[in-house]
This record gives structure tokens, C-alpha cells and sequence, in this order.
């Protein structure tokens, strides 16, 4: 998808984007196009959503296709599901940070793989947190992380700048001078996301034995710097940026909504993420919603929108005077929503007919998504790119065949969707 970005005077103008393999991928627009321009400049944005099904990836996983590296965008933005198993122990203990590690390290390799081929490799590397420091430690079985490392301290390893220079609120002179007397107030940090803001020096003097020894020389190669990676059980949100405009995200937020086990579990919800970049602000939702293909489960999941959409707020980080950070998900500029959205295809029986026939026209129809959509029940108002591919739910693992293909039990089949 391509976007127009405003600088300090500059509206954006419309731009597109699609629904993914695996997922769904939803634009809201709510600015009238006929807003006068003063000057803008174009930039590129890619967003892919993957449900990997409880399993974490090896170390020789290429995600080279699945990123498009060949056709390179200048913002990243990932949203995977169930990167743990949805088990008790995940949802009702520790939280894994492991799986999510690997998948950094993994998106890293192929992002920053320079002209030569060679890529930044960390395969052998691993690190453990403890009360007070952080050491890094070799392992020969080749895992890219241990099950205990600590997200926060592994995103470090990825950072091309400090969180000192990525800086929570950089609002620009114009705006100070226009809007307060005073150069712009310092931010507060919200007591719910107070690892957005955290700088260098709260995170302890060994940050440089860490990266110094996971990745050594990696700050010269690399062309992507990951700005924000969030997990909240299954559900991972990272974002990445081309490293030379990484000075120009500010404002950078999350927040997480859980839509589980009686609506308050983390093993459904989703994770937003809200930035400006120049003048523009974006959020990003990576949801699972409620499963089930029984009727009326798709009233469900348009209540976890709904409640989603009601429920996210972002912190406040900035008081400058009458320029106003958005707080909530419409309230930004640009609004992409992907993820795991679970809805399915109103058929039963005529449902593999209809593959078999390619018959992506019937089968879209039957969509409860567009039903509900269209029925202005949910996400009205919202843009969807064309629907060209077959239903993605649900494969068997490592496969192009659908779970429950030649399984007598009907209990065990499961309708594409």
C-alpha cells in the first residue's frame, strides 16, 4: 500500500490496501479527500497478518516470500496469532517471550539482508534476563533464544536507535511556536505502557554487553530498525522502519484490549499500536476475535470489534498546547486493521464444491464479514481490497490440504472459511 504523508501542513491522501493470506487487512478513511494540500511526499507501507497455529518457527525459516523483501516498503508492519499454544499455562501464567524473540530475529535476517546476500544471523546466539543484568550466554542446539528471554530485552538487540533519539513526542518548532509559548512540555509516562518511553539509561548499564555480544557490527548493516514488537499471549505486533526514517516516528503507543475466556483473558483481543510519522498519525489493530461456526458466532466477533474500538485508549504523552495526539483507534489519520478476524463462510456442504470450481464470487458472497459489513453491522464505512485467492482456514500444518479433508468424523472437519 502507498500513502501520501503530510509534513506540518498536509493532509494524507487516500491510499489502499488489501486483505492477506491468513488474514484480513482493513483500511478506514476519514478525511474528506477534498482537504487543499500544501505539500506531501510518498512513502510505503506493507502489513501481513499470519495465524501460525501454536508452532514455533526454526531457525532455517525464510520469510524472504512472505515479506516481499525484493519489492522493499519502507514501514513494516507484522501481526501474528497463536505464536504460543492458547493452553492454560500460556494464558493464566507466564507469558512465553521466547517464540516471539526468534520471530524478531527471523524478520531481521530478512530485512536486513545487504547487497551481497550476506545476512545479520543471530542463530546461535541467546540471552536470559535476571534480576540484575541481563547476560548473554552461547548455546550449540542452534535456538535463537531461550524460552525466558525478556521481549523488551531482546527488541533491543533490532534497535538502530536508542529509545533516547526515538523520541515520544518530537513535535516540530512550527507547532511550538504556534501553539505555546514554551518549548513542548515534557511527556508524561503512562503508568500502562511505560516501556514505550523508557530511555537508555533506565535499562541498566548492561544493554551494550548484550548487544555487543548477540549482534556484533549490527548497527552498520542494517537497513531496518525495529521500532515497537508487543505480545499479549498468542497475539505479537512488531513494527519496522527504514533506519534513515526512524527520526521521524514519534508518539509511538500501544494498547492491548482482551476479548477472551469471559472477555477478559488474553487469549483473544487484539494489540493497537498508534505513531505519527511527520505529521501524520497511523494505527495499526492486530486482533483475534471470538471463533466458532455456529449461528450467531459471527455477532460475537462483531462485539469484539465493537468493544475494540470502544475500549482502546492511548496514553497521553504530550501537552503541548492545542495539538492533540489521538487517543483513540478513529480518531487517527490512517487506521489498518488486520489479524485473525475469524469469520467464516455461511455454507456447509456446497462449501468444497465451490473450491473445487474456483468459485471465488459464490464463495465471497457467503462471507460473513461482507454480510456484516455490508449489513452496516460492522467495520461500516471501512475499505477492503479485492478478494483473489481461495479460503486460508484452515490447512493442516505444513500443507495445501484442508484440516479434516478425508476424516470420517464429522466432529473433526472443519469448514473452509
Amino acid at each position: 500500500m502507498y500513502a501520501n504523508v503530510r509534513g506540518s501542513e498536509c493532509f494524507v491522501q487516500k491510499f489502499f490496501t488489501s486483505r492477506l493470506r491468513n488474514g484480513r487487512n482493513l483500511v478506514n478513511n476519514p478525511f474528506d479527500s477534498s482537504v487543499l494540500l500544501y505539500f506531501y511526499f510518498l512513502f510505503r507501507v506493507f502489513a501481513a497478518t499470519w495465524n501460525v497455529g501454536g508452532k514455533a518457527p526454526h531457525s532455517g525459516l525464510n520469510l524472504d516470500d512472505f515479506l516481499q523483501v525484493h519489492d522493499k516498503s519502507d514501514i513494516y508492519v507484522l501481526g501474528f496469532q497463536e505464536i504460543v499454544p492458547l493452553n492454560a499455562g500460556n494464558v493464566l501464567v507466564i507469558e512465553d517471550n521466547g517464540t516471539a524473540a526468534k520471530w524478531l530475529s527471523l524478520i531481521s535476517q530478512s530485512l536486513n539482508t545487504c547487497p551481497n546476500g550476506y545476512k545479520i544471523n543471530n542463530s546461535m546466539s541467546t540471552f536470559e534476563t535476571k534480576p540484575s543484568a541481563v547476560k548473554p550466554i552461547r548455546l550449540t542446539s542452534g535456538s535463537l533464544f531461550s524460552q525466558r528471554t525478556s521481549l523488551k530485552a531482546a527488541s533491543k538487540v533490532f534497535r538502530t536507535e536508542s529509545r533516547r533519539k526515538l523520541k515520544s513526542c518530537n513535535c516540530t518548532p512550527e507547532l511550538e511556536k504556534k501553539y505555546c509559548k514554551d518549548s513542548c512540555f515534557k511527556c508524561q509516562n503512562p503508568s500502562t505502557n511505560e516501556d514505550d518511553l523508557s530511555s537508555d539509561k533506565d535499562e541498566g548499564p548492561s544493554n551494550a554487553t548484550v548487544a555487543e555480544s548477540i549482534a556484533p557490527d549490527v548497527a552498520s548493516p542494517m537497513k531496518y530498525s525495529l521500532v515497537k514488537s508487543k505480545q499479549m499471549v498468542g497475539i505479537f505486533v512488531t513494527v519496522w522502519v527504514r533506519k534513515e526514517l526512524v527520526q521521524y516516528i514519534s508518539h509511538l503507543r500501544t494498547s492491548c484490549i482482551s476479548r477472551g475466556i469471559m472477555g477478559c483473558l488474553g487469549n483473544k483481543g487484539c494489540i493497537s499500536v498508534s505513531l505519527c510519522f511527520q505529521q501524520t498519525s497511523f494505527c495499526f489493530v492486530c486482533s483475534h476475535l471470538a471463533s466458532g461456526e455456529k449461528e450467531g458466532d459471527e455477532l460475537r466477533r462483531n462485539l469484539d470489534v465493537i468493544e475494540i474500538i470502544r475500549n482502546t485508549q492511548f496514553p497521553k504523552i504530550c501537552r503541548t498546547a492545542n495539538y492533540r495526539v489521538p487517543e483513540k483507534i478513529l480518531e487517527h489519520d490512517r487506521v489498518i486493521w488486520l489479524g485473525d478476524l475469524n469469520y467464516r463462510i455461511a455454507l456447509s456442504s456446497d462449501t468444497r464444491k465451490l473450491l473445487e470450481a474456483n468459485d471465488w464470487d459464490t464463495l465471497l458472497n457467503k462471507d460473513q464479514l461482507k454480510i456484516e459489513r455490508e449489513a452496516g453491522r460492522v467495520f461500516k464505512g471501512w475499505k477492503e481490497g479485492k478478494i483473489y485467492f481461495a479460503p486460508t482456514y484452515k490447512y493442516s500444518y505444513n500443507s495445501d490440504s484442508y484440516s479434516g479433508e478425508g476424516v470420517t468424523s464429522k466432529s473433526k472437519r472443519r469448514t473452509p472459511a
